[in-house]
């Protein structure tokens, strides 16, 4: 999805607080990188190559689209933050937080910054012992051998001992466990689809995107919207209809999370606005015809922005069509939203002002709207 790559990183101490410095190095990386996917057990190593004290080594994985040399530089960081100094000849000696980058799925990477897969990965058994314990069925991309093919064939004799030690996940604060099915709205432009492709990553979600960039009544509309306007909200009722029976029919609803970019409340909301009475009125019949059985989601997210970031957006999304949509269409639809949310108390709604928020940009934007969606 958007070339987003599953990485795994391996991180150790043997200074000072040494599980303080694991869970430190955790709740940076949720902040500067990613939403941390998963953690192993705490391992107790032996020092290799010098004298020190036994180290505390963990794996984790996570996701992210980032450049490999973005990511890497972020972990530097984070070394740098936590006080490692590195030297030049990079000799082994004790630290107080290391975290290398072990593997991003496939890839081959040789940079002055960076190697992927770890060189040293497969004759170091504090990497592949806890490597094994979340993710055993990944190869080596060079060598094409499995995880436990290379812990039988490591000539590394120290010990790796699992301990009762426990990091946290920050991921566990986000309390987004207590949803079932989260729809993500907003006006044209708002940025539903990124959040929502961000979040369903993030948390291993079942993913729902609209389908609309095929249906061939949209630049039609934008075009002359007094002539196709019926049709095309005729069109999207049966689309989002298909979809939604679709989608959700395939899912299992108990275990999974949904995250979809669109709620199917939005076809009564643009309908009121691109229809006559009359027509309306018939749409709205069989809307709730059509939709009286269909699932609902449990958490409805309104991301609400300003006309001139709206614009914006539509603008560098670089769709001709949308190019001809006024700034008082885009009014009348947030005000009908808005009229909608007064009439169903029913629904359980979260209006979220990103006006002045950048989540697909600034990683903590989007981590405050994490936090506003589980609150």
């Amino acid at each position: 999805m958007d070339d987003y790559k599953k990485i795994h990183i391996s991180i150790g101490s043997n200074i000072e607080n040494k599980l303080k410095n694991l869970e430190k190095a955790i709740e940076l990386i949720h902040l500067k990188i990613a939403v941390v996917e998963s953690i192993s057990s705490i391992y107790k190593t032996e020092s290799i190559g010098f004298k020190g004290d036994d180290f505390l080594n963990i794996c984790i994985s996570i996701f992210s689209n980032e450049t490999p040399s973005y990511i890497m530089q972020n972990l530097l960081d984070i070394e740098v933050a936590l006080g490692r100094v590195r030297t030049k000849e990079n000799i082994p000696e004790s630290r107080i937080i290391d975290i290398d980058i072990v593997f991003i799925e496939d890839m081959v990477i040789d940079s002055s910054l960076l190697r992927v897969p770890h060189p040293k990965m497969q004759n170091r058994k504090f990497v592949l012992t806890p490597l094994l314990e979340i993710d055993p069925k990944i190869n080596h991309p060079i060598t094409k051998e499995s995880i436990p093919e290379m812990l039988r064939n490591c000539k590394d004799t120290s010990q790796v001992e699992k301990t009762n030690l426990k990091v946290s996940n920050p991921k566990n604060n986000l309390k987004i466990s207590k949803y079932k099915y989260i729809a993500i709205e907003g006006n044209i432009g708002a940025g539903k689809t990124s959040l929502s492709k961000k979040i369903a990553i993030d948390f291993n979600s079942k993913l729902i995107l609209e389908r609309f960039a095929d249906n061939p009544f949209l630049p039609k509309f934008y075009n002359d919207p007094e002539r196709y306007a019926f049709t095309l909200e005729m069109s999207f009722l049966s689309e989002r209809y298909q979809q939604i029976s679709e989608d959700l029919s395939q899912l299992n609803i108990f275990n999974e999370l949904i995250i979809s970019d669109y709620d199917i409340h939005k076809s009564l909301i643009f309908s009121k606005v691109n229809l006559n009475v009359d027509e309306f009125s018939l749409y709205r019949k069989l809307f709730y015809d059509m939709y009286k059985e269909t699932l609902k989601p449990d958490l409805f997210v309104f991301l609400n922005q300003d006309i001139p970031r709206l614009r914006k957006n539509i603008s560098n999304r670089g769709r001709d069509y949308e190019n001809k949509i006024s700034n008082e269409y885009l009014s009348k639809i947030n005000s009908e939203y808005f009229e909608f949310f007064k009439s169903r108390p029913d629904l359980n709604i979260k209006i979220i002002d990103i006006t002045n928020l950048d989540f697909v940009e600034n990683r903590l934007d989007y981590l405050s709207i994490l936090d506003e969606i589980t609150s």
